[in-house]
Parts: C-alpha cells; sequence; structure tokens
C-alpha cells in the first residue's frame, strides 16, 4: 500500500499490491506508452491492449490510474482519451455517492 497526492487534496492510500500479478510486468514498457495515437503506434496500442485483455488485474490497474489520474500511456486495456472518458464519469459517480451519503 503506498500514498499517493491527488492535485492538491491530501495523500490517499493508493493499493499497488496488484502489480505483482500484472500481466504487463515483463513487457517492454515502451509498448504501453506508445509515441502517439495514430499510425503506427495504434499497431502498438492493440498490442498493449491485447495484454491488458488477458490480464487478471485489468481492473485494479485501470482504478489504479483512474484514483492517480495516470494521464499517460495505455492502464487497465485504456488509451489517454478513453481513461479521460472513463474518469469524468467516475469523479462525476463519487460525487454523487458524496452528495447522497452527506
Amino acid at each position: 500500500m503506498g500514498f499517493v497526492t491527488i492535485g492538491q487534496r491530501r495523500p490517499v492510500s493508493v493499493d499497488t499490491t496488484w502489480r505483482n500479478h500484472a500481466g504487463c510486468k515483463l513487457a517492454d514498457v515502451d509498448l504501453f506508452f506508445p509515441a502517439g495515437a495514430g499510425g503506427v503506434s495504434l499497431n502498438d496500442i492493440q498490442a498493449a491492449k491485447a495484454v491488458c485483455q488477458r490480464c487478471q488485474v485489468q481492473d485494479a490497474c485501470l482504478q489504479f490510474a483512474l484514483e492517480t489520474n495516470q494521464q499517460d500511456g495505455i492502464w487497465g486495456g485504456t488509451t489517454e482519451a478513453e481513461r479521460r472518458r472513463v474518469r469524468r464519469a467516475w469523479l462525476a459517480d463519487l460525487r454523487r455517492q458524496a452528495q447522497a451519503s452527506g
């Protein structure tokens, strides 16, 4: 378990033990950080996503990326653009939950 500071907020506890079981653990890290979103990079993006689809901790990886606002690379089978959309919806859901319980 580690701690991460998100923006100006206080540090939050983030579980990173899932990394021990990550399918990408032994893969070339460059595969998950393609140079762009088109052209030859599309092959890398698809290859990285294929690794993620077979990974037993894909959901935990995506959750980590959302909680820590990972803006670059492939995380939990999502690209930067896909993750921005997911994160907006995730944050809106958190706000709704906070309002409902507060």
